[in-house]
Parts: C-alpha cells; structure tokens; sequence
C-alpha cells in the first residue's frame, strides 16, 4: 500500500485477536483507511494468514504475528516485530480475549485464572508494551464489553475482568500525558460472530437479537467502524471513554 493515504498515511497498528470474527474485521478496516496492520493471532495461523492475504490482495500492507497476550514476553516479541517490518507502532487494538460463562460459585479456579490471564494480565501486558512505545500521537482501543453494564447472571467473572479493562483505560490516559495519545474502550453488546453463535440455539439468538432497540445483532463491522472512528482522525478529541457498541441494549 502506499504511504500517502491521507492523514493516516505511513501509520502501523497492531490489533490482537486479529484471525477471525471481530479482530479480522477490524484488521480489514484499519487497512483500507490507510494503516499497516499486524494481525495478531494465538492459534489460529492459518485464518491469520488469509486475513493478511485479504489485505494484501487489496492493495494493503499486513503482517501475522502469532503471540498469547497473556505471556508478557510474546507481547514484547510481537512489538518487536511490528518495529522491524513497519519502523514503529502508532495504534493498539487489544481485541483478544475470551469468554468463559458460569454462577460464581460454580466456576472452578482453573477457568477463573484463564479469564484473568487473557481478559485482564493480556490487556496489561499490552498496555504496558504500548505505554513504553507507541509512538505520540498513536490511539490505543481497548475491547470491554456491554456485560459491565447488563451484568447479567453467569458473566460475573468475565464482566469483573472487563470492568477492570475499563478501569485500566481511563487510567492510561491520565498517565499518557503530553504524547497525543488517547486511550478509549469499546464495550460490544451480542455480536454475530462465530464464537458468539457457537452453541446458542435459533431461538436463543433471535431473542437476544431483539433485546436492542434495533432488533438486531450486532456485525463485526459495526464494531470495526467504531474502532475506526477512535483509531483515525475524527476520535482524535475522545480520550478515557468506553464506548458502548450495542444497539442500545443498555
């Protein structure tokens, strides 16, 4: 691609999560408003590889990068790589996460501290990596989620995890200081994804469909053009806020 598309011209973002659902659409996104984007993965090199084909077959420029954000050695690694290929990093999109439902008194240890290790240490580790070298002027997206706000029965671990993130967000901003750089979340409501979908009956789905005003679930590219607008130009005046991307569900 080249470097001169407009105001984001020559700009390098990372977004984690990036192999599939809403990661791969924010990835795709980022690239056609002008930035290098490194498609982060854990797993999944090759959904990874075809969302950077994708990019590339349109004229973009991508890179994969596998790294688990909740070890904090990949995460430098993943930066390190971002730097070699593109010269800096200028935008952080922390999409990787998981969900694990379950009461609280039924939740085991082993799937608690798995919550905490991707949802909460793998957006420090991040953080931290970006808080030492984005570039200034750069944009960092953090992913919550609507649950903060539905809190509904069986989220209690995941939503503590992203209300954490939340909490974090507004923090790194205040500590980022005189470098240009905002530091928001985005907090999703049901998305059609897969990882969303998987498990959930027809009648199920179309039900929490209708729970927002809109009726509908929410796409990936919904989600992808409000992390655009935080990540470009026209979020440049929005800083420490989490933006809930639900439809109006709560």
């Amino acid at each position: 691609m080249s470097t001169d598309n407009g105001e984001l011209g020559g700009k390098v973002a990372i977004v984690t999560g990036a192999s599939r659902g809403i990661g791969a659409a924010v990835a795709e996104r980022l690239a056609a408003d002008g930035f290098a984007v490194v498609v982060n993965y854990s797993g999944s090199a090759g959904a990874a590889e075809a969302v950077a084909a994708g990019i590339e077959g349109r004229g973009g420029r991508a890179l994969t990068a596998q790294a688990d954000v909740s070890d904090a050695g990949a995460v430098r690694r993943l930066f390190d790589a971002a730097e070699a290929a593109f010269g800096g990093v200028d935008a952080l999109i922390n999409n990787a996460g998981i969900m694990a439902l379950s009461p609280i008194a039924e939740l085991d240890d082993a799937g608690f501290d798995r919550l905490v290790a991707v949802n909460l240490k793998g957006s420090f580790n991040t953080l931290r990596e970006a808080a030492r070298r984005l570039r200034d002027g750069g944009r960092i997206v953090n992913f919550s989620s609507s649950v903060v706000g539905m809190l509904q029965p069986g989220y209690g671990a995941y939503a503590a995890t992203k209300a954490a993130v939340e909490a974090m967000t507004s923090v790194l901003a205040k500590e980022l200081r005189g470098r240009s750089i905002t530091v928001n979340a985005i907090a999703p409501g049901p998305t059609a994804t897969d990882l969303f979908l998987n498990g959930k009956s027809p009648e199920l789905v179309e039900r929490l469909a209708k729970l927002a005003p809109l009726e509908r679930l929410g796409k990936p590219l919904d989600i992808a053009s409000a992390v655009a607008f935080l990540a470009g130009p026209d979020g440049a005046w929005v800083n420490g806020q989490t933006l809930r991307v639900n439809g109006g569900i709560i």
